[in-house]
């Protein structure tokens, strides 16, 4: 069962490591829960989802491709399940940060192996990754990733 705390959880946990950031696009973000709780720790939040029905947020009823203009500071996803790989592409395509609580793979690896590989594809890219956990049920562990400050951004350029 899932922890009903999953989202305020996580977005203080964005904040928390992101305080910079003002505006996120939340991937995979299903009804906008995640995005509402952000909001109300004063980020701008646009949710990428294809469900057609939704909490009042901004909401993009559309899948996230890497093509997405980037308008965030920080990327987002709560169990994002099929998109949390474009998650770490895009943050390095973009050089943005992002923050995932990844639960099931996209390709059938086991949650560690998975973990693992999302972590090293991160690193690979040039971003510094870390883990940590969230206080709560479920599937708790968070990927954190940040552009390496050896690289210039393409907004600096």
């Amino acid at each position: 069962m899932a922890d009903k705390r999953r989202f305020d959880l996580f977005a203080a946990f964005v904040t928390q490591h992101f305080p910079a950031a003002q505006r996120a696009f939340d991937i995979a973000g299903g009804m906008g829960k995640l995005n509402a709780a952000l909001t109300t720790r004063g980020l701008d939040v646009l949710t990428f989802d294809k469900r057609w029905k939704h909490d009042d947020v901004q909401y993009a009823q559309r899948l996230f491709t890497l093509a997405e203009p980037c308008a965030c500071d920080v990327v987002v996803g709560m169990h994002p399940d099929g998109a949390t790989r474009i998650i770490v592409e895009y943050a390095h395509k973009h050089r943005v940060g992002f923050a995932i609580v990844p639960c099931c793979s996209d390709n059938g690896m086991p949650y560690k192996p998975w973990m693992r590989h999302l972590a090293e594809l991160g690193t690979s890219l040039g971003l510094e990754v870390a883990e940590h956990a969230l206080p709560m049920i479920g599937r708790a562990r968070v990927l954190v990733g940040r552009p390496s400050l050896r690289e210039p951004s393409p907004r600096d350029q």
